[in-house]
Order: structure tokens, then sequence, then C-alpha cells
């Protein structure tokens, strides 16, 4: 896979560092990717998501999940048991997972649940009340007004 250097863009933007640090690691990452535990990201509602984790055989005990510097980290690590039986054919495996997710800025993990093999984790945006947008009022200084009269 070819390797995207954001170095050079770095010039034209303004406060953009952090997103295209982001796309840079995960870029870089890919091939490090696994696929063994699949996982969905759904939109619930605006501001509102679900990352749902396929943990069939984990239980509640099992998992930990944590959120450390705007990151969603799930693990699951089961213990070593020696195999106790003859398996003419065998695919269910019961490996440990490790999962990382990217969270954007002022995204919070509201709850966990695990709800038969599937461990959800709900996530809301909550931007302050100072970071959202508003409208600034022009005002006209004294003496400066136009008349209406000068407008026709």
């Amino acid at each position: 896979m070819k390797h995207f250097a954001f170095a050079p863009h770095y010039r034209a933007t303004v406060g953009f560092d952090q997103i295209a640090d982001i796309i840079e690691r995960a870029l870089t990452s890919e091939s490090t990717k696994t696929t063994y535990t699949p996982y969905n990201i759904e939109e619930k509602a605006d501001d509102t998501y679900r990352i749902s984790v396929a943990v069939a055989g984990f239980s509640a005990d099992d998992i930990v999940v944590e959120v450390k510097e705007n990151a969603l980290f799930i693990a699951a690590k089961k213990p070593e048991i020696g195999d106790t039986g003859s398996y003419l054919h065998r695919e269910i495996v019961m490996r440990s997972f490790e999962r990382h997710f990217q969270l954007a800025d002022h995204v919070q993990v509201v709850s966990a649940s695990h709800i038969d093999g599937m461990l959800h984790v709900d996530l809301k945006r909550e931007v302050p009340d100072a970071l959202k947008a508003r409208r600034i009022e022009i005002v006209q200084p004294a003496g400066k007004a136009i008349s209406e009269t000068a407008i026709n």
C-alpha cells in the first residue's frame, strides 16, 4: 500500500493537524489490522452512536472497556484451558482480542451492555455551548445610521 504524507498540507490548514494525524495513523496501521471479532458502528440519531462487537463465548467479566485520551479500547481475554476433547472439525476458537476506536472531540461513552453474545457501547457527542455556533448581531455605530430617504 502507498504511504501518503500529509505534512505538505499542514501549511494550508489551520487547526486540522489532529485530523491529518488520525488519517495518517489509520493508513499506516491498516496492514496490522486484525479481522477477528467483527464489529458494527451505527448512527442511532444525531450525535448518538453505537459500537456493537461480537463477543460470543465471552462473559461480561472477560471483557474490558476503557476510554483513555480520546480512544476507546475494548479487549477480552479468555483463560487458557487445555483441549478436553477430540475434535473432528474445529472452527470455533476462543482467542483473545483487542480493538481500538479513535473518538472524535466531545464524544463520550454513555454506557456498555453485554446481551446475547454482543457487546454494545453507546456513545454521544456533546459539544459544549461555548463551542457551538452562535449568531453575532451587527450594530451600527452612533451617528453613522443610514436614513431611509438616503436608501431610496
